[in-house]
């Protein structure tokens, strides 16, 4: 079987808001890359909500089930978190984070309740969301001499890669993104060029 290396997410920030008896949801999705900027986008809410009673969220990065998270930040086990996740499973996105943020409004809502509130704020958010298809792809750079510039544009050219972070000089080198789909076809030329170097960055 063919590894598919595309995946759907998110172009920009969305939002979405559920009221139940009192208490309000705030569900807010965020574009990421890595648990870094999720981090960051936590403490980001947590400084514009300070008076919120819980800032529950799930994120979810990669292609497989593997790599995500559900926190239910102080409300029932199960109850908020998973929602939130299971509701990007359903839309098959990664590359996201969704906090759902609430304003407690006074009246236990019961776990079926909670389950509600946290997927139907998820869901609200991601109706007003911009999605596109991505594709997966390892960053490499490439150390060469100036006279194999010809036979490393040539390659590029062939395969439609976009050239970064070029430097040219006696020795010149530049970054590119290879899907993964082409990483094997790519390299491959690559490495026949004479004294040409290839660092690999990381994947994105």
């Amino acid at each position: 079987m063919l590894f598919d290396d595309s995946y759907k997410t998110i172009v920009a920030p969305i939002e979405g808001f559920f009221r139940d008896r009192g208490s309000k949801f705030l569900a807010f999705g965020y574009p990421i890359q890595n648990e870094e900027d999720v981090k960051q986008y936590l403490i980001a809410l947590r400084e514009i909500h300070p008076k919120a009673n819980h800032h529950c969220y799930a994120y979810r990065l990669g292609l497989d089930r593997t790599h995500f998270r559900a926190n239910d930040d102080g409300e029932p086990s199960g109850s908020a978190g998973k929602p939130i996740l299971n509701t990007l499973y359903a839309h098959d996105i990664t590359n996201l984070l969704v906090v759902v943020v609430r304003y407690f409004g006074g009246t236990l809502l019961g776990v079926p309740g909670l389950i509600n509130a946290y997927k139907v704020a998820t869901e609200e958010a991601l109706s007003q969301a911009q999605i596109v298809t991505k594709h997966v792809r390892d960053v490499y750079t490439l150390t060469y001499p100036y006279e194999q510039m010809n036979e490393v544009m040539k390659v590029i050219k062939a395969f439609d890669l976009t050239p970064q972070k070029q430097q040219f000089d006696n020795e010149c080198s530049l970054q590119i993104e290879i899907r993964k789909t082409l990483l094997n076809q790519v390299l491959g030329k690559l490495e026949k060029i004479d004294a040409l170097r290839l660092d690999f960055e990381g994947t994105i």
